[in-house]
């Protein structure tokens, strides 16, 4: 029995072309990583529009800056 599963539907050789990570079309050079200056603003858009997160621990309520002066 072979180490491996059953290599019939897999691709002769893999796909060195890289893609772009927003449509999946091929890469171009000048705005690599991605295949055009429309998915380059696209993502920038989303990196300033706060679309990418990364998530954090949950606030504390009770040491969240608050607009109510105690002195």
């Amino acid at each position: 029995m072979p180490p491996f599963p059953c290599l019939a539907g897999m691709p002769s050789k893999p796909d060195k072309t890289k893609k772009c990570p927003l449509c999946g079309q091929r890469e171009a050079a000048e705005h690599a990583p991605f295949c055009s200056r429309g998915c380059r603003d696209r993502d920038l858009l989303k990196w300033l529009g706060e679309g990418y997160r990364i998530a954090g621990p949950a606030a504390d309520p009770e040491r969240v800056d608050s607009d109510t002066d105690d002195g």
